[in-house]
């Protein structure tokens, strides 16, 4: 199975070498190969080639079974034209391989439930997960840049959906609510805009049509921002648009303890994009201190959805978890009683949980 690896800005290339050996080691355990081909994404792209998405990158990840990306952007690329931009990378490999769907699960470890900035008792027994629209909305609709118009300096972005593009991502949600605790949370601003209006009406003609045995519910997005902190274990699957998803999904992040804990898949009809919904974080990079816990549990998910390989998913999130609770940890997690380790370390251990298993 061929694995294009993009590890990308910042903390990316130190968290990438620690997953590709957990990868190895979930290959080694339950006897499969891979082969992997590194490209460049996002800032690196940007100094090598001028463009944050070059085409042999997107050659090679269009001919591979599954991309795993570390993380774009920092401070160095914050003056290039808006249109090289490295998170204009992460938007265009989206576009080109239709990941149209995000999955971002939130399941609050109990070996980190006294980190979370909640009291324990109102974050504990959370998990959920958002499914968040991916290729539409805001982020791909006209953008008109800062210009004098009657002279008076103006700036717009256009936020459009169509009924296809809902329909699909609603679609992927009410399926997997239906392998979770069967309900779905709908989050929209419909009570000003019309882009939100027609995504309530038809993720509500879904539900009584396909979907009748599973719970559908509707949120406006700053209610759902505030049920997230109060009591968030009420949610199970949250499906939203692209900009919603992506300002929800960094606040749930938060809520076991560390954004680093956490992975997403993006999918559509083809090659599946597996990454860390943490950013590059230039600040750390090179310091081996980094968290690498979500790019691996990516990887899980990617033996899941993409390669068929359900055992080695298990294997690795069941080897996190003995990490865990074993008491290693890196530093962004680290305390009393806790042995800190760095992020190859960290790797390694997980790796060899991996092998060890029975």
């Amino acid at each position: 199975m061929k694995i294009v690896l993009l590890p990308g800005d910042g903390i990316g290339p130190e968290i990438m070498d620690a997953t590709v050996s957990v990868m190895d080691a979930a290959a080694k355990k339950f006897g499969f190969t891979l082969e992997y081909d590194k490209q460049l994404l996002g800032g690196c792209a940007i100094d090598a080639y001028g463009d944050p998405f070059p085409e042999v990158t997107e050659k090679a990840a269009h001919a591979a079974d599954a991309v795993m990306l570390g993380a774009v952007g920092g401070p160095k690329w914050d003056h290039v034209d808006p249109s090289i931009r490295p998170e204009k990378g992460l938007l265009r490999i989206r576009k080109s391989l239709g990941l149209y769907c995000n999955l971002r699960p939130m399941k609050v470890s109990r070996f980190t439930t006294h980190l979370s900035p909640l009291k324990e008792d109102r974050v504990a027994g959370t998990d959920l997960l958002i499914v968040r629209e991916l290729t539409g909305g805001i982020y791909f609709g006209t953008h008109n840049e800062a210009a004098l118009v009657n002279g008076v300096e103006t700036a717009s972005d256009v936020d459009l959906y169509t009924r296809p593009e809902v329909e699909r991502i609603a679609r992927k949600a009410f399926e997997a609510a239906k392998k979770r605790r069967g309900k779905v949370s709908s989050v929209d601003k419909a009570n000003v805009l019309a882009e939100s209006r027609m995504w309530r009406r038809i993720v509500t003609e879904m539900q009584e049509k396909d979907y009748p045995d599973v719970e559908l519910n509707h949120f406006y997005v700053d209610n759902c921002a505030m049920q997230l902190v109060l009591n968030p274990a009420q949610f199970d699957v949250i499906l939203t648009n692209n900009i919603f998803g992506d300002i929800l999904s960094d606040e749930a992040s938060v809520l076991g303890g560390s954004i680093g804990l956490l992975p997403s898949a993006s999918l559509g009809d083809g090659t599946g994009l597996y990454e860390p919904i943490h950013g590059s974080a230039p600040d750390i990079a090179g310091q081996g201190i980094a968290n690498p816990t979500g790019t691996i549990l990516s990887a899980a998910m990617m033996f899941r959805y993409s390669l068929d390989k359900p055992e080695a998913a298990d294997a690795i999130e069941a080897a996190v978890d003995k990490v865990y609770a074993d008491g290693f940890r890196t530093p962004d997690l680290a305390g009393a009683g806790l042995t800190k380790v760095n992020t190859a370390k960290l790797g390694e251990l997980v790796a060899q949980a991996v092998l060890d298993a029975k």
